[in-house]
């Protein structure tokens, strides 16, 4: 099992992702496309990102706005699996905003 990270490690691994924020035990990020497409297109993407790393985001899709929401349930917080697929979703925008 992954280690539950600690307030300043995470304070610390936030500040190498853009626009992601820490609430409620958990890391958050809402991204815009130019239409439903492009969004359901980037969810797929980081759906297969998602199961190689055999870590899964709550994702919600509103129209042309995905929210990611990323936490370790079974360690009761934040680990390193949260912020390297967090990484890897930011990395999977490839249509423009």
């Amino acid at each position: 099992m992954a280690e539950k990270l600690l307030t300043g490690e995470i304070q610390q691994r936030l500040k190498a992702l853009n626009g992601w924020q820490w609430a409620d035990n958990a890391i958050k990020k809402q991204y815009v496309f130019e239409s439903f497409m492009p969004a359901i297109r980037f969810v797929n993407r980081v759906a297969e990102l998602a199961e190689a790393a055999d870590h899964h985001p709550d994702i919600t899709i509103n129209y042309r706005k995905v929210t990611m929401v990323l936490a370790t349930h079974s360690a009761g917080g934040l680990t390193q699996k949260d912020f390297a697929l967090a990484e890897k979703i930011d990395g999977a925008v490839i249509e423009p905003r």
